[in-house]
């Protein structure tokens, strides 16, 4: 077990680290900002754009490959530039906001409710389903980071006080890794901007994609791995042997959580938060490390660990939500739309907990994890198209989009089936076993 931990954070110090870097080695930097284009000259080739920072209108030459007719005038966008012989040219234009049709409108609602289930369920904020859903409908990646980011910790504050009255959060060791992963959300706001100052939107696409399939696969297997042998007859949750070890080094400060019931270096606690909180910041996600953390690293139940996450995303969302909002990236119609349904769905998530086995948390998210992990890695193919590192095919592009696009829909409803069926078999359970008490006490 030690060795898989050990693969887990070697891989996110290298992907999140290095990965930035070595994106760079292959492409040159690129000049990135938001803002509107105000006038198109098509025969010249040329617009005005018009920065929302600085409110400064300049006059650039449209890169070849974009067609004058495809600019929407006065719609915000993230706009990458060269500089060829001291002029400005827009070589890549994303629109900042994806238009929202009815069809969009309902499978935001959807995703929304399903998110908020799981993040009440196994307290990663379904962020991991969030994410690659507003980019399958067409958010930027930085859009849909910055967006779920902001619209969690509301939500991650109701599943939180939801989870506190059933007596599974350990606010002591939520607030030591809130702290935590304070750091780490500033240093992955810093790489996730210099990604899109380096590469444009196309380049944080790949890289939210890529973190999500090296991450996912990794810690998901694991955890499916966990659930299926905790799964077979009456195996009961033991403390991982790495965290009874780490729980055996005796370096000041040691901190007891109570709830979690351990004792432990407060220096083997900093590692999990700041990883939850890089995650977190660089693809809105950090509950599918922060999660396993408490479990195999601090030693906390599943339950337990579930639970005090939501207190954790909630400090780190509110956190990292006021360094978008400054960037210019959330897209508040989206946080209000997945938010009005993910409110629903995390109370539910919540209750749902409180009727069934450990275990059953840990494989819905593994299995969800896993396909998710597929439904992003299919796109990466694409993003490098765009990119210009590699030449697809348009038919292959479309069809992997639609693999990408099923498969995060069976992400959805594998999590939802699991958990509603969970949920209603262990009501179903609990009421006979109120029934039989009831008849016992009046024998």
């Amino acid at each position: 077990m030690k060795k898989w931990i050990m693969v887990i954070l070697a891989t996110l110090f290298i992907t999140l680290a290095f990965a930035p870097a070595a994106f760079a080695e292959s492409a040159p930097p690129a000049d990135f900002k938001i803002g509107s284009f105000t006038q198109v000259d098509a025969a010249a080739h040329t617009a005005t754009f018009v920065s929302s920072e600085t409110g400064e209108a300049m006059t650039v030459a449209i890169d070849e490959s974009i067609k004058a007719e495809d600019i929407k005038l006065d719609d915000k966008a993230m706009v990458s530039f060269s500089n060829t012989d001291g002029a400005e040219a827009a070589t890549e234009i994303t629109p900042m906001f994806l238009g929202l049709t009815r069809d969009k409108l309902i499978a935001l609602l959807i995703v929304g409710l399903i998110g908020g289930l799981l993040s009440g369920f196994i307290g990663s904020g379904g962020a991991f389903v969030l994410t690659p859903a507003m980019m399958s409908l067409g958010a930027p990646g930085a859009v849909a980071v910055a967006s779920n980011m902001c619209h969690k910790f509301p939500k991650a504050m109701v599943g939180a006080y939801k989870r506190f009255r059933y007596g599974q959060v350990d606010v002591k060791l939520g607030l030591v890794l809130a702290a935590s992963s304070i750091v780490g959300v500033q240093v992955g706001f810093q790489i996730q901007k210099w990604i899109l100052d380096s590469w444009g939107s196309a380049g944080s696409d790949l890289y939210v994609s890529f973190v999500f399939v090296i991450i996912l696969l990794v810690v998901g297997l694991f955890v499916f791995k966990d659930a299926m042998t905790m799964s077979k007859g009456d195996v009961k949750a033991k403390t991982p042997k790495l965290a009874l070890r780490l729980q055996k080094i005796k370096l000041p400060p040691m901190i007891h959580f109570k709830k979690a019931d351990v004792v432990i270096s407060a220096w083997v606690t900093f590692p999990v938060g700041f990883f939850t909180g890089l995650l977190a910041a660089t693809i809105a996600v950090g509950g599918f490390v922060g999660v396993p953390g408490m479990v195999y690293v601090i030693g906390a139940t599943a339950m337990v660990a579930s639970a005090t996450e939501l207190l954790i995303a909630f400090v780190m969302g509110m956190w990292g939500s006021v360094q978008w909002a400054m960037a210019g990236l959330v897209d508040v119609r989206l946080v209000l739309i997945i938010l009005s349904t993910s409110l629903v769905g995390v109370q539910l998530g919540a209750l749902g907990t409180t009727y069934v086995k450990d275990y059953t948390i840990k494989l819905v998210m593994g299995t969800v994890m896993v396909i998710v992990a597929v439904s992003r890695g299919v796109k990466i193919p694409v993003y490098l198209d765009h990119l210009g590192i590699m030449t697809l095919d348009k038919s292959l592009a479309s069809a992997l989009d639609a693999v990408s696009f099923w498969a995060l829909i069976a992400a959805l409803l594998t999590a939802g089936g699991i958990i509603s069926a969970a949920m209603v078999k262990g009501i179903v359970r609990s009421r006979i076993e109120e029934r039989e008490a009831a008849a016992a006490g009046s024998a």
